[in-house]
């Protein structure tokens, strides 16, 4: 992974901003789908495609690769459109988001598209998805990382403790789980419906390394994954607080927005505060 110097982090402001744009519009055309995550976690999958994986958006299944497990497959969105602008396929097929016969379907379909690392649907499976595959990685001396992106809401299923529980034990410092902690979830806040806190410390206390970061800063993101690497002794969870909605006035903090597309007026309202949005980094960085 390189140095985050000032002309990198302009970039993944710039390209964060088209992702973003990517996902109303790719949303809107599907008339299906979800707004909140996907926009709150826009600016990690902009760090991680386009500056943390050691990855060929050429050669899918390069040994060498990184691995990235999305655990809550419902965000996909920003994912495809990430894949899209990395070069993964071509940037026009975003608009067949969960149309029959889509290879982009409402939940990622692994073999469906190249770069697609696992299936991810039912919510608390993919740390255990994780878990297999940095073990076999250990197992077979390879150097690769695996990353694991997860939701807060998805800690409220059993089985996602048993992933923790496991990966705390085999010290499995080749895997990192970067948690998406928006606090929402479909039916309100995470603390009403099933309260998380204190997250850090439940971690800690199952022997992982913990890091808590402001999930849109560019700096805080890379750095927190350049720590991950240095720790041998442990697995590391990445807390990142994220806005749900984050870049579009009306959804952010709104659980509402968190399986819901926006309609044609939304659209073009949320696309109209972007451009306003990308406008103003061009001005600020030139």
């Amino acid at each position: 992974m390189d140095v985050l110097h000032e002309k990198k982090i302009m970039f993944l402001e710039e390209m964060a901003n088209r992702i973003r744009q990517d996902i109303i519009r790719t949303l809107l055309v599907a008339q299906s789908g979800h707004s909140a995550g996907p926009l709150g976690m826009t600016d990690i999958f902009t760090a991680f495609y386009f500056h943390i994986l050691n990855h060929n958006p050429k050669k899918p299944k390069w040994e060498k690769r990184d691995k990235l497990v999305l655990s809550n497959g419902h965000i996909c969105p920003v994912l495809y459109c990430a894949m899209a602008r990395a070069g993964y396929f071509p940037i026009e097929e975003l608009k067949t988001l969960r149309r029959i016969d889509s290879r982009l379907q409402g939940h990622p379909h692994r073999g469906a598209l190249p770069g697609l690392e696992t299936t991810s649907g039912p919510l608390g499976s993919g740390l255990s998805q994780a878990a297999g595959m940095a073990l076999a990685a250990r197992m077979d001396a390879k150097k690769h990382r695996i990353y694991c992106l997860t939701s807060d809401g998805e800690h409220q299923e059993g089985n996602y403790w048993e992933a923790v529980m496991f990966i705390g034990k085999e010290r499995l410092s080749n895997l990192t789980a970067v948690i998406d902690r928006n606090n929402i979830q479909i039916d309100g806040n995470t603390e009403e419906v099933m309260p998380l806190e204190p997250l850090r410390a439940k971690y800690e206390a199952f022997n992982w390394h913990v890091i808590e970061i402001d999930g849109h800063n560019f700096e805080s993101i890379v750095d927190a994954v350049s720590e991950a690497k240095a720790i041998h002794e442990k697995p590391t969870a990445i807390i990142a607080h994220t806005i749900p909605g984050k870049g579009v006035s009306f959804m952010e903090n709104d659980y509402k927005w968190h399986g819901i597309p926006p309609n044609a007026e939304q659209a073009k309202q949320a696309l109209k505060e972007l451009q306003e949005e990308k406008e103003s980094l061009i001005s600020g960085h030139h």
